[in-house]
Protein backbone atom coordinates (compact mmCIF):
# COMPACT_ATOMS: atom_id res chain seq x y z
CA UNK A 1 0.00 0.00 0.00
CA UNK A 2 2.57 2.78 1.53
CA UNK A 3 5.31 1.64 -1.29
CA UNK A 4 3.22 1.43 -4.25
CA UNK A 5 1.16 4.83 -3.67
CA UNK A 6 5.10 6.54 -2.70
CA UNK A 7 6.80 4.93 -5.57
CA UNK A 8 3.88 5.99 -7.58
CA UNK A 9 3.68 9.69 -6.09
CA UNK A 10 7.69 10.57 -6.42
CA UNK A 11 8.91 8.40 -9.28
CA UNK A 12 5.67 8.48 -11.63
CA UNK A 13 5.39 4.50 -11.46
CA UNK A 14 1.90 3.42 -11.79
CA UNK A 15 1.09 0.13 -9.60
CA UNK A 16 0.04 -2.56 -11.62
CA UNK A 17 -3.10 -2.58 -9.69
CA UNK A 18 -4.64 0.49 -8.01
CA UNK A 19 -6.54 -1.14 -5.00
CA UNK A 20 -6.04 -3.57 -2.37
CA UNK A 21 -6.42 -4.57 0.66
CA UNK A 22 -4.45 -4.61 4.45
CA UNK A 23 -6.10 -6.01 7.70
CA UNK A 24 -8.44 -3.68 8.35
CA UNK A 25 -9.50 -1.77 5.33
CA UNK A 26 -8.72 -1.55 1.20
CA UNK A 27 -7.16 0.84 -0.19
CA UNK A 28 -7.65 3.40 -3.55
CA UNK A 29 -5.11 5.10 -5.67
CA UNK A 30 -6.75 7.41 -6.79
CA UNK A 31 -4.32 9.65 -8.53
CA UNK A 32 -0.34 10.76 -7.68
CA UNK A 33 -0.54 11.77 -4.16
CA UNK A 34 -4.27 10.87 -3.57
CA UNK A 35 -5.29 7.61 -1.99
CA UNK A 36 -8.75 7.01 0.12
CA UNK A 37 -8.81 3.91 2.69
CA UNK A 38 -12.09 2.43 3.53
CA UNK A 39 -12.10 -0.03 6.27
CA UNK A 40 -13.88 -3.32 6.64
CA UNK A 41 -15.89 -2.16 9.61
CA UNK A 42 -16.71 1.20 9.94
CA UNK A 43 -17.31 2.74 13.53
CA UNK A 44 -20.27 4.28 13.67
CA UNK A 45 -19.09 7.62 15.13
CA UNK A 46 -16.20 7.87 12.83
CA UNK A 47 -15.60 11.28 10.79
CA UNK A 48 -14.63 11.28 6.94
CA UNK A 49 -11.18 12.41 7.52
CA UNK A 50 -8.85 14.10 5.32
CA UNK A 51 -5.22 14.35 6.11
CA UNK A 52 -3.00 16.36 3.72
CA UNK A 53 0.31 17.08 3.46
CA UNK A 54 3.29 18.51 1.49
CA UNK A 55 1.45 21.57 0.17
CA UNK A 56 4.67 23.37 0.04
CA UNK A 57 7.15 21.00 -0.63
CA UNK A 58 9.48 21.30 1.51
CA UNK A 59 7.90 20.92 4.66
CA UNK A 60 8.55 17.23 5.57
CA UNK A 61 8.04 16.28 9.15
CA UNK A 62 4.08 15.70 8.18
CA UNK A 63 4.65 13.78 5.67
CA UNK A 64 7.02 11.37 7.73
CA UNK A 65 3.99 11.75 10.32
CA UNK A 66 1.33 10.61 7.71
CA UNK A 67 3.92 8.04 6.65
CA UNK A 68 4.67 6.49 10.37
CA UNK A 69 0.54 6.51 10.77
CA UNK A 70 0.54 4.63 7.23
CA UNK A 71 2.79 2.03 8.26
CA UNK A 72 1.45 1.12 11.29
CA UNK A 73 -1.89 0.39 9.64
CA UNK A 74 0.33 -1.48 7.45
CA UNK A 75 1.65 -3.43 9.96
CA UNK A 76 -1.72 -3.73 11.80
CA UNK A 77 -0.50 -2.35 14.63
CA UNK A 78 -3.48 0.35 13.86
CA UNK A 79 -6.99 -0.44 13.18
CA UNK A 80 -8.73 1.90 10.33
CA UNK A 81 -12.22 2.44 11.41
CA UNK A 82 -13.27 5.45 9.28
CA UNK A 83 -12.72 6.77 6.00
CA UNK A 84 -9.84 8.52 5.15
CA UNK A 85 -8.80 10.27 2.02
CA UNK A 86 -4.92 10.81 2.02
CA UNK A 87 -2.80 13.64 0.36
CA UNK A 88 0.56 14.59 -0.80
CA UNK A 89 -0.01 17.91 -2.21
CA UNK A 90 2.53 19.61 -4.02
CA UNK A 91 4.80 16.43 -5.92
CA UNK A 92 6.94 18.04 -7.93
CA UNK A 93 8.17 21.23 -5.31
CA UNK A 94 8.68 17.48 -2.84
CA UNK A 95 10.46 15.86 -5.00
CA UNK A 96 12.71 19.01 -5.49
CA UNK A 97 12.61 20.16 -1.30
CA UNK A 98 11.21 23.84 -2.36
CA UNK A 99 8.54 25.18 -0.89
CA UNK A 100 6.77 25.59 -4.32
CA UNK A 101 8.27 25.47 -7.94
CA UNK A 102 6.10 28.82 -9.50
CA UNK A 103 3.56 29.78 -7.17
CA UNK A 104 2.26 29.15 -3.46
CA UNK A 105 -0.32 26.15 -4.01
CA UNK A 106 -2.05 27.11 -0.34
CA UNK A 107 -3.28 30.57 -2.06
CA UNK A 108 -5.16 28.55 -4.92
CA UNK A 109 -8.18 26.75 -3.45
CA UNK A 110 -10.59 28.53 -5.02
CA UNK A 111 -13.89 27.72 -7.22
CA UNK A 112 -13.35 31.16 -9.61
CA UNK A 113 -9.62 29.54 -9.94
CA UNK A 114 -9.05 30.88 -13.61
CA UNK A 115 -5.12 30.81 -13.30
CA UNK A 116 -3.38 28.22 -15.70
CA UNK A 117 -0.40 26.35 -14.70
CA UNK A 118 1.12 23.40 -13.17
CA UNK A 119 0.35 24.69 -9.63
CA UNK A 120 -3.35 25.96 -10.53
CA UNK A 121 -4.09 22.48 -12.59
CA UNK A 122 -3.00 20.77 -8.84
CA UNK A 123 -5.19 22.71 -7.02
CA UNK A 124 -8.19 21.75 -9.44
CA UNK A 125 -7.41 18.17 -8.80
CA UNK A 126 -7.43 17.99 -5.20
CA UNK A 127 -10.45 20.25 -5.11
CA UNK A 128 -12.34 17.34 -6.95
CA UNK A 129 -10.31 14.64 -5.11
CA UNK A 130 -12.28 16.76 -1.97
CA UNK A 131 -15.88 17.61 -3.53
CA UNK A 132 -16.11 13.52 -4.53
CA UNK A 133 -14.44 12.36 -0.88
CA UNK A 134 -17.10 14.53 0.74
CA UNK A 135 -19.72 14.30 -1.61
CA UNK A 136 -19.33 9.75 -0.87
CA UNK A 137 -19.46 10.14 2.99
CA UNK A 138 -22.74 12.87 3.15
CA UNK A 139 -23.73 10.74 6.23
CA UNK A 140 -20.50 11.28 8.33
CA UNK A 141 -19.00 14.46 9.98
CA UNK A 142 -16.52 15.94 7.74
CA UNK A 143 -12.95 16.61 8.80
CA UNK A 144 -9.63 18.05 7.43
CA UNK A 145 -6.32 18.39 8.90
CA UNK A 146 -3.58 19.80 6.41
CA UNK A 147 -0.43 19.07 7.79
CA UNK A 148 2.57 21.73 7.76
CA UNK A 149 5.65 23.20 9.13
CA UNK A 150 6.89 26.94 9.43
CA UNK A 151 9.59 28.53 7.79
CA UNK A 152 11.01 30.02 10.53
CA UNK A 153 11.13 29.25 14.38
CA UNK A 154 8.15 30.39 16.90
CA UNK A 155 7.70 31.29 20.23
CA UNK A 156 4.82 28.68 19.96
CA UNK A 157 6.12 26.13 17.71
CA UNK A 158 2.94 23.97 17.63
CA UNK A 159 -0.26 25.55 16.33
CA UNK A 160 -3.54 25.77 14.67
CA UNK A 161 -4.86 28.08 11.88
CA UNK A 162 -8.62 28.20 12.19
CA UNK A 163 -9.81 29.35 8.34
CA UNK A 164 -12.38 32.08 8.28
CA UNK A 165 -15.72 30.48 7.19
CA UNK A 166 -19.33 30.71 8.62
CA UNK A 167 -19.52 27.31 9.71
CA UNK A 168 -18.72 26.81 13.57
CA UNK A 169 -16.01 24.52 15.15
CA UNK A 170 -16.30 22.54 17.31
CA UNK A 171 -15.56 22.92 20.87
CA UNK A 172 -14.52 19.29 20.94
CA UNK A 173 -11.88 20.23 18.19
CA UNK A 174 -9.74 22.45 20.59
CA UNK A 175 -9.68 19.91 23.24
CA UNK A 176 -8.32 17.76 21.29
CA UNK A 177 -5.83 19.78 19.87
CA UNK A 178 -4.65 20.73 23.57
CA UNK A 179 -4.17 16.78 24.23
CA UNK A 180 -2.28 16.97 21.04
CA UNK A 181 0.03 19.52 22.43
CA UNK A 182 -0.64 22.17 20.27
CA UNK A 183 0.29 25.38 21.83
CA UNK A 184 -1.72 28.11 20.10
CA UNK A 185 -4.40 28.92 18.17
CA UNK A 186 -4.93 31.19 15.42
CA UNK A 187 -8.13 32.37 13.88
CA UNK A 188 -8.01 33.69 10.47
CA UNK A 189 -10.39 36.80 9.90
CA UNK A 190 -11.62 36.60 6.49
CA UNK A 191 -11.21 34.13 3.17
CA UNK A 192 -8.13 33.12 2.53
CA UNK A 193 -8.28 30.06 -0.33
CA UNK A 194 -5.72 27.63 1.95
CA UNK A 195 -6.11 24.13 1.18
CA UNK A 196 -7.96 23.76 4.84
CA UNK A 197 -10.17 26.81 4.17
CA UNK A 198 -11.46 25.21 0.95
CA UNK A 199 -12.78 22.45 3.08
CA UNK A 200 -14.79 24.35 5.98
CA UNK A 201 -15.78 27.11 3.33
CA UNK A 202 -17.01 24.82 0.77
CA UNK A 203 -17.85 21.43 2.93
CA UNK A 204 -18.79 22.94 6.08
CA UNK A 205 -16.11 20.88 7.18
CA UNK A 206 -14.19 20.79 10.59
CA UNK A 207 -10.85 21.95 9.05
CA UNK A 208 -7.23 23.41 9.93
CA UNK A 209 -4.18 24.41 8.89
CA UNK A 210 -1.57 22.54 11.69
CA UNK A 211 1.87 23.91 12.25
CA UNK A 212 3.76 20.59 13.47
CA UNK A 213 7.28 23.06 14.14
CA UNK A 214 9.77 24.64 12.14
CA UNK A 215 10.85 23.23 8.27
CA UNK A 216 13.97 20.81 8.02
CA UNK A 217 15.23 17.95 5.73
CA UNK A 218 13.82 14.55 5.63
CA UNK A 219 15.34 12.79 9.14
CA UNK A 220 15.95 15.80 10.49
CA UNK A 221 12.54 16.13 11.78
CA UNK A 222 11.98 15.75 15.98
CA UNK A 223 9.02 13.33 15.33
CA UNK A 224 8.90 12.75 19.23
CA UNK A 225 7.54 15.55 19.95
CA UNK A 226 4.59 14.50 17.20
CA UNK A 227 4.00 11.81 19.59
CA UNK A 228 0.66 13.53 20.64
CA UNK A 229 -0.36 14.43 17.40
CA UNK A 230 0.02 10.94 15.99
CA UNK A 231 -1.89 9.81 18.48
CA UNK A 232 -4.66 11.91 17.83
CA UNK A 233 -4.49 11.02 13.40
CA UNK A 234 -5.03 7.72 14.94
CA UNK A 235 -7.54 7.66 17.13
CA UNK A 236 -9.27 9.90 14.34
CA UNK A 237 -8.66 7.05 12.02
CA UNK A 238 -9.98 4.02 14.37
CA UNK A 239 -12.92 6.12 14.59
CA UNK A 240 -12.52 6.72 18.24
CA UNK A 241 -13.30 9.68 20.46
CA UNK A 242 -10.07 11.32 20.35
CA UNK A 243 -8.31 12.04 24.44
CA UNK A 244 -8.90 15.64 25.34
CA UNK A 245 -7.29 18.08 27.40
CA UNK A 246 -8.57 22.00 28.79
CA UNK A 247 -8.05 24.10 25.77
CA UNK A 248 -7.43 27.07 28.28
CA UNK A 249 -3.55 25.45 28.19
CA UNK A 250 -3.55 26.82 24.76
CA UNK A 251 -2.64 30.50 24.06
CA UNK A 252 -5.60 31.96 21.44
CA UNK A 253 -4.82 34.73 19.08
CA UNK A 254 -6.61 36.76 16.60
CA UNK A 255 -5.79 38.29 13.40
CA UNK A 256 -6.24 42.03 12.97
CA UNK A 257 -4.32 42.86 9.90
CA UNK A 258 -2.88 40.78 6.70
CA UNK A 259 0.45 43.18 6.04
CA UNK A 260 0.73 43.04 1.96
CA UNK A 261 3.73 43.35 -0.39
CA UNK A 262 2.24 45.75 -3.02
CA UNK A 263 5.39 46.38 -4.83
CA UNK A 264 8.71 45.36 -5.72
CA UNK A 265 10.12 47.90 -3.59
CA UNK A 266 9.12 46.40 -0.44
CA UNK A 267 11.07 45.31 2.88
CA UNK A 268 10.09 44.22 6.51
CA UNK A 269 11.35 46.19 9.04
CA UNK A 270 12.66 43.53 11.47
CA UNK A 271 15.56 40.60 11.60
CA UNK A 272 15.06 37.86 8.89
CA UNK A 273 15.08 35.77 12.34
CA UNK A 274 12.39 37.47 14.47
CA UNK A 275 10.51 34.01 15.21
CA UNK A 276 6.49 33.76 15.09
CA UNK A 277 4.37 35.06 17.43
CA UNK A 278 6.72 37.84 18.62
CA UNK A 279 5.36 40.76 19.83
CA UNK A 280 5.74 44.79 18.50
CA UNK A 281 4.73 48.02 20.29
CA UNK A 282 2.12 50.84 19.15
CA UNK A 283 4.32 53.12 16.91
CA UNK A 284 6.75 50.36 15.54
CA UNK A 285 7.65 50.64 11.96
CA UNK A 286 7.06 46.95 10.50
CA UNK A 287 7.37 47.45 6.71
CA UNK A 288 8.38 49.67 3.85
CA UNK A 289 6.25 49.90 0.95
CA UNK A 290 7.09 51.48 -2.76
CA UNK A 291 3.11 51.57 -3.56
CA UNK A 292 1.32 51.47 -0.13
CA UNK A 293 4.22 53.21 2.21
CA UNK A 294 5.22 52.45 5.64
CA UNK A 295 2.81 50.38 8.31
CA UNK A 296 3.37 51.21 12.02
CA UNK A 297 1.61 49.44 14.67
CA UNK A 298 -1.39 51.36 16.22
CA UNK A 299 -2.47 51.78 19.16
CA UNK A 300 -2.87 48.16 20.46
CA UNK A 301 0.51 45.86 20.29
CA UNK A 302 0.21 43.05 17.97
CA UNK A 303 2.63 39.80 17.25
CA UNK A 304 3.36 38.95 13.99
CA UNK A 305 2.94 35.28 12.56
CA UNK A 306 4.34 34.18 9.23
CA UNK A 307 6.79 37.30 7.79
CA UNK A 308 8.33 36.71 4.64
CA UNK A 309 9.54 39.29 2.61
CA UNK A 310 10.15 37.39 -0.64
CA UNK A 311 6.98 36.98 -1.78
CA UNK A 312 5.15 37.58 -5.15
CA UNK A 313 3.59 41.12 -4.98
CA UNK A 314 0.06 41.24 -4.27
CA UNK A 315 0.33 38.47 -1.94
CA UNK A 316 0.88 37.87 2.12
CA UNK A 317 3.76 39.11 3.82
CA UNK A 318 2.83 38.58 7.11
CA UNK A 319 -0.17 38.25 9.60
CA UNK A 320 -0.61 40.65 12.64
CA UNK A 321 -2.06 39.15 15.88
CA UNK A 322 -3.62 40.28 19.28
CA UNK A 323 -4.33 37.64 22.23
CA UNK A 324 -7.77 36.95 22.91
CA UNK A 325 -9.88 34.50 25.31
CA UNK A 326 -9.60 30.88 25.35
CA UNK A 327 -12.32 29.10 23.78
CA UNK A 328 -14.73 26.58 26.06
Amino acid sequence: MLGHWLDWSLDGQPPASRSGAFRSGTYSLHAPGIMELTPHQPSADAHACIFSAAIHGNETAPVELIGEWLSALEAGTATLGAPVLVILGNLPALKAQQRFLSTNLNRLFNRELTVEGPEPDRARELMDAVDHFYTRHTDRPKLHYDLHTAIRGSRYPRFVVEPFAQSATAPSQWSWFAAADMQAVLHQHQHSWTFSHYSKHYHAAQAFTIELGRVAPFGQNDMASLAPMRALLTSLSEGHQPAGKPASQMVFFQVHHELMRHSDDFQLCFCDDTLNFSRFEPGTLLSQDGTAGDFRVGDTPLCVVFPNANVEVGARAALLVAPISAQS
